[in-house]
């Protein structure tokens, strides 16, 4: 094998690393895909992402989960360079460390915090908090779309109701000549003339 075989070899097997190692970390662990920590700077954030995304581009390779695997980086990348989408996966991050914390009745100055055992864990607990956020953020949105969908209902039967009494009260305005006229008829006595006022021509008797 040439030398320019094994470096044709080597960055293809870097490459396929690359891959396998973005679809084996939890998609909405941003840091996690981008294999970067808490705290790194935007440009950092660039920096890697560029490495990694000429290594997997769907263009420089035909790998079948090449697309996916870039797809992963770029909303990665995205979502760390948002201030709003970084401070709330930091949130999780750190809620995660408490949590874990918590439950082995540790301190932050304990030494175990700073093991590879505990590191491992603390991953495992940071996506576990942000899928449980993530279904409750679900359940919130369904929760309000519900509402919503039961307020626009009671809205169209507000608007439909008053629509009925407009109605209503339109028709009734249109039909108030017609009363007076017939309340003065009542009061005067006279009888409602059923041929609309027209008078009948009297039938002629022929002589003789």
């Amino acid at each position: 094998m040439s030398v320019r075989q094994a470096q044709s070899s080597h960055c293809t097997n870097t490459a396929h690393s690359h891959r396998l190692g973005i679809r084996n970390v939890f998609s909405l662990n941003a840091y996690a895909v981008l294999d970067l920590q808490p705290g790194v700077p935007d440009s950092d954030i660039k920096k890697v992402y560029r490495t990694k995304s000429l290594l997997i581009h769907p263009d420089k390779t035909p790998n079948p989960n090449a697309p996916d695997a870039f797809d992963r980086l770029k909303k990665a990348q995205t979502v760390l360079l948002d201030e709003k989408l970084r401070a709330k996966l930091d949130e999780d991050i750190a809620d995660a460390r408490m949590l874990l914390m918590r439950d082995k009745k540790l301190t932050a100055d304990d030494e175990e915090t700073r093991s590879p055992e505990f590191l491992k864990e603390w991953r495992e607990k940071t996506a576990w908090v942000i899928r449980d956020n993530e279904l409750r953020r679900q359940r919130q949105m369904k929760a309000q779309m519900r509402e919503e969908g039961r307020q626009q209902k009671k809205d169209e039967e507000e608007a439909a109701d008053r629509k009925r009494k407009r109605d209503h009260e339109q028709a009734w305005e249109k039909s108030r000549d017609t009363r007076i006229n017939s309340w003065r008829d009542y009061q005067q006595g006279k009888k409602p003339d059923p041929e609309g006022g027209k008078k009948k021509k009297k039938k002629v008797k022929a002589l003789g």
